[in-house]
């Protein structure tokens, strides 16, 4: 409550966000009364409750992709879409998918440790024992059968291996635990591989989403001892969808590649367990203590191994071609049918997936609605509006990825966006994508109002950062902040296909930050969950619905689309900023460490009492010539300012903008590069791609960022090239949208 008070007392008061506004960004004087009164009757038809029913009916049964469950859900949000008045159809494909078959994980030594493998129906989550569910298992895991030590690798991340390698250990021939967090799951046993694991272990530490952080469930909203963690491994940063059929769609006629030949899926086998089972196994390990940062809440002291504890590892899936049902419902535009304004969320789940997803496909469903009434008044949408309810998310972004590559050459004729959302809970907005579109978001965040204190939900976002900052400076910052910018996007969700496949502009949209638990992918991801602990109102589902329809009706019916390269143009420049001031550090702290360690100074910088391995000396940071990049970052924002020019100038006549529009929304192809990223080829975009070894979070610039990470200097250079290619195409382009 205090912080509620807090935040209403820090934020300006706005009655209205309708009251405040004037004018539309992309909407001509006399359209922008009648789109304000459109998104009155938008949001006067939707409702907080019912989002709460749907939450409700569409999380009553188990749905994971292929089951019984999944095409009941499927069938049901297509009947809901039917009923609003959209033309549905559902596209089915069919995907590989492993399930489990055999599952042992067993102590060899100490002996005696029993594990369980499981979790408990609770009296209090009335969903929680049924029938039909998936067993706790990581999906793309290698079958395997192995016996091996133990050996602690932190969360599992490269950096954590250089500890490791300090302390003289090796993880060849072991199997390795690690904790979950700090970066996507499917890198831990990418990483594990690497290094010459022949298993990987993932739990959940109470320390990040346990008793260490409150109550456990059912009394709290944490991760309770028996609690795990399902998720895919598969290799995503390669390329998403379905293993078998890269860059085509996966219909039942598809050429597929052998399982053996397959670059995504793991060799080894993987498996997630609960911290009561991980508890034991960690307090039998011998070896040096765990280094500065890397013990959890569990109550003993951490060792890294190997020692005493040994497992017996065996995993064994069916690997069958199973249904995947993608929900398209479309309205035609009645003036631009051929450009599409494109909203998607996934239906599919690990078990039943209250939160994640549905509670934002209840949110999308009633923005849906709403739609659907707004055609019952007599209203048309301008453009084609394409809802997506998408199957196989969890897997690998599978349902989406097939439909984009199946549909790929006419989606980057007619796709104006992609609008994302996913799970969605009682918080403050977050908002990423395309960054052009940031004006569009900005003012759009100014206009839905939080639930909870009645302001701005771009207002009550700025407060809560101001709350966290750690400064005085940042806490003025902050509440300084004028315009919202939206974060860069990496994966982990259905935009991925979208923006760094085809170069669709795209936008990713939630609420979170006050509805913190332990619930993902676990069998209490429940109704009784998200009512008691994620958004007991559904009031966020609202505000969700408001925001993301909102981006729908603005881009269906704007005279001149909203976008401004401007923005783009200055995240870019940061983003190229940032690389050459970290390649300066690096230079830097090479020259630093080689002369300690040339001095045998090294040794005396760590923690005397632990063995300790001295580093071979880095080869030197070269200087790398940056000037075509800054090249094409000059053009660019010469480009830029003169296309904002021409859309002025658009934006206050009466001229026709079809064509400019269709400039417009397919300027972000022009940043595709032909031989995409070097090693993997499916990921395109030369300014956002999920990171190699971060996996959803994101990277930009990232073939010339990880090269240099990765000192991989020649490459580094070769991609500096190849940017600059990209970015001249796009400011030429733009240049010539402006004449």
């Amino acid at each position: 409550m205090k912080k509620y008070l807090l935040l209403a007392a820090t934020l300006f008061f706005v009655q209205s966000g309708f009251s405040q506004q004037k004018s539309i960004i992309g909407f001509r004087s006399p359209d922008v009364n009648k789109q304000i009164q459109t998104e009155q009757k938008f949001d006067a038809s939707m409702s907080a409750i019912r989002i709460g029913e749907t939450i409700k009916e569409l999380s009553a049964i188990p749905h994971s992709l292929g089951s019984s469950g999944s095409k009941i859900v499927a069938e049901a949000i297509a009947k809901k879409f039917t009923s609003y008045g959209f033309d549905t159809k559902i596209e089915t494909y069919q995907v590989l998918f492993p399930t489990p078959k055999t599952r042992v994980l067993e102590a060899v030594s100490p002996s005696g440790i029993k594990l369980l493998l499981k979790e408990f129906a609770l009296s209090e989550d009335a969903t929680s024992g049924q029938a039909g569910q998936l067993p706790i298992y990581n999906a793309w895991s290698g079958d395997g059968d192995v016996t091996a030590e133990l050996v602690f690798v932190n969360y599992g991340l490269p950096e954590d291996y250089d500890e490791l390698a300090k302390l003289g250990i090796d993880v060849k021939g072991k199997i390795v635990i690690a904790k979950y967090g700090h970066s996507w799951r499917g890198i831990k046993p990418k990483v594990a591989y690497e290094h010459g694991a022949i298993g990987c272990l993932i739990y959940s530490d109470p320390m990040d989403d346990g008793y260490f952080q409150g109550d456990v469930y059912p009394k709290g909203a944490f991760k309770n001892e028996y609690g795990a963690q399902r998720g895919s491994v598969m290799d995503m940063v390669i390329h998403p969808g379905d293993p078998l059929t890269p860059n085509i769609g996966s219909t039942a006629s598809a050429k597929r590649l052998d399982k053996k030949d397959a670059t995504t899926i793991l060799k080894i086998p993987v498996m997630p367990i609960s911290y009561h089972d991980a508890q034991p196994l960690l307090q039998a390990m011998e070896g040096p203590v765990a280094p500065s940062g890397w013990a959890g809440a569990l109550p003993f002291t951490y060792h890294v191994g190997p020692g005493k504890t040994k497992v017996h590892l065996k995993l064994e899936f069916d690997w069958k071609q199973v249904p995947c049902y993608d929900v398209i419902a479309t309205i035609k535009g009645s003036v631009y049918p051929d450009q599409w304004v494109l909203r998607g969320n996934h239906h599919d789940a690990w078990v039943n997936g209250a939160n994640d997803p549905i509670s934002g496909q209840a949110a999308m469903l009633d923005e849906a609605k709403a739609i659907g009434d707004l055609l019952k008044m007599g209203w048309k949408p301008k453009r084609t509006i394409v809802y997506c309810a998408w199957d196989g998310e969890e897997p690998g972004l599978i349902g989406s990825t097939e439909w984009v590559e199946d549909h790929a050459k006419e989606l980057q004729q007619k796709a104006v966006a992609y609008i994302n959302s996913d799970g969605n809970g009682r918080g403050f907005l977050e908002a990423g994508g395309s960054q052009a579109l940031e004006p569009l978001m900005d003012e759009i965040s100014k206009t839905v109002i939080d639930p909870q204190t009645n302001v701005s939900v771009f207002e009550r976002r700025n407060a809560a950062r101001a709350i966290a900052a750690k400064s005085s400076k940042q806490k003025q910052e902050a509440l300084d902040t004028k315009s919202l910018k939206l974060s860069a996007l990496g994966s982990g969700s259905d935009y991925s296909s979208f923006l760094q496949h085809l170069g669709v502009p795209s936008l990713n949209i939630g609420f979170s930050g006050e509805d913190d638990g332990g619930e993902y992918h676990s069998i209490y991801d429940s109704f009784d969950d998200y009512r008691r602990f994620k958004d007991p109102k559904f009031e966020y589902g609202l505000a969700l619905a408001q925001t993301a329809g909102r981006v729908v009706l603005r881009l269906s019916e704007s005279d001149v689309l909203p976008f401004d390269f401007r923005n783009l143009y200055k995240n870019i420049n940061t983003y190229a900023t940032e690389v050459m001031t970290n390649m300066d550090q690096m230079r830097e702290s090479t020259e630093v460490e080689n002369r300690l360690i040339k001095t045998g100074q090294y040794k005396l910088a760590e923690d005397p009492t632990k063995t300790f391995i001295v580093p071979d000396a880095k080869a030197e940071v070269p200087y790398l010539d940056f000037s075509l990049l800054q090249n094409a970052l000059h053009a660019l924002e010469m480009s830029s300012d003169s296309l904002a020019i021409k859309w002025t100038k658009l934006a206050q006549s009466k001229e026709d903008a079809n064509n400019f529009n269709k400039k417009l929304y397919q300027a972000e192809q022009q940043l595709l590069m032909p031989e995409g990223l070097p090693r993997r080829p499916w990921y395109v975009h030369a300014i956002y791609a999920p990171g190699f070894y971060t996996g959803y979070g994101v990277k930009t610039l990232p073939g010339v960022r990880e090269a240099i990470e990765q000192r991989n200097y020649k490459e580094a250079q070769a991609q500096i090239g190849t940017l600059s290619t990209a970015i001249n195409k796009l400011a030429d382009y733009l240049m010539a949208a402006a004449k």
